[in-house]
């Protein structure tokens, strides 16, 4: 059975008592960005969340290799995860808006795989060579906290690939049109076929850009945020797009250059007037609870092990607010669509 997640930013005052919410609404997984320019810092408001919940997994979505070491982020999970007993996952990407907002490049592929592997290396309670230096967490041996799930997001059939290779999960973020997730799952089969690697070992899922609505057209403006963001992950700087179909490829090398990363996750970027109302019902799940249990059960169909929802609030600020509103948004999602595959 898959497990269904949401992305929702960390908020102090917030964060614990709405993951309770959360976890009352039947979601499996919490997770918040690591992004320390444009939301509050994940890793104690999640040890808070720890605190009003039971059974519900906590983590991020997404940290990076470039703003932290990977002891300093390694450090962090390991002590969420005792404190949570054992609940940890890290979502972890390239970087993107952590890396830009201090005037950094996003990490390369190769950098991000050293990474999950120090990541995983040290959770793990192992010693790692950092450059003929050797390093390891000492106060791991009196907690023993079990290893923390590595779960790498990717967009581009590299990182894909490179995902199968090391993830313990891996999390595609290519929107939620059937033909980009089918493209993903094929990238990713194919993978596991060439190295030998078993499909159990790994669980396979998605960010699904979803918001559920019974007014359509408020579920689509809701949506455009989300939509215009992911296929901005698509168009990064130097990615390539040849594989991109031609709903994407235009909006997404538009993004290379046009993408307003001032007001990234904001419904005020001006990147917006280039999304469209059919690009957003094309590239995310947008209506009625319905319409969003046919397209997610589409996606499902597939062979995804979870899915991770990015949604959208109606509140656009105080930032706590925006994330209560979100969640009460979700509210639809969670008691309408999320039943039916249970």
């Amino acid at each position: 059975m898959a497990e269904f997640g949401i992305v929702m930013e960390a908020s102090p005052g917030f964060t614990a008592p709405l993951a309770r919410d959360i976890e009352q609404l039947g979601f499996d997984v919490l997770l918040c960005p690591d992004t320390q320019n444009l939301s509050p810092d994940p890793f104690g408001q999640l040890a808070l969340a720890a605190q009003t919940t039971t059974r519900l997994k906590l983590g991020t979505g997404v940290t990076n290799p470039v703003t932290r070491d990977a002891a300093v982020t390694a450090c962090a999970l390991a002590t969420l995860q005792a404190e949570s007993k054992g609940r940890v996952i890290c979502g972890i990407g390239r970087g993107d808006s952590s890396a830009a907002h201090i005037g950094l490049r996003n990490g390369t592929t190769a950098q991000l795989k050293t990474f999950v592997q120090r990541l995983q290396a040290y959770t793990r309670g192992e010693t790692v060579d950092r450059d003929g230096t050797p390093s390891r967490m000492r106060w791991f041996d009196s907690l023993q906290p079990p290893p923390v799930l590595i779960d790498v997001a990717c967009t581009g059939p590299q990182t894909i690939r490179m995902a199968v290779d090391v993830g313990d999960r891996v999390s595609f973020a290519v929107g939620s049109a059937p033909e980009r997730v089918r493209w993903a799952m094929d990238v990713a089969l194919e993978r596991l076929r060439e190295t030998g690697r078993a499909r159990s070992s790994l669980s396979i899922g998605a960010y699904v850009n979803l918001v559920c609505d019974h007014d359509e057209q408020r579920a689509i403006n809701l949506g455009r945020m989300i939509s215009g963001m992911v296929a901005h992950f698509a168009g990064m700087k130097d990615a390539p797009l040849d594989h991109l179909p031609p709903q994407l490829k235009t909006l997404a090398a538009h993004m290379q250059t046009g993408y307003d990363m001032k007001h990234h996750a904001q419904e005020s970027g001006s990147h917006l007037r280039e999304v469209p109302d059919e690009f957003v019902d094309w590239f995310s799940i947008c209506g009625s609870p319905a319409k969003c249990r046919q397209r997610l059960g589409e996606l499902l169909a597939m062979g995804l092990d979870h899915v991770y929802q990015l949604g959208g609030s109606p509140v656009p600020h105080p930032h706590g607010a925006r994330q209560a509103a979100m969640v009460e948004q979700a509210r639809l999602y969670a008691t309408e669509v999320i039943p039916h595959f249970r």
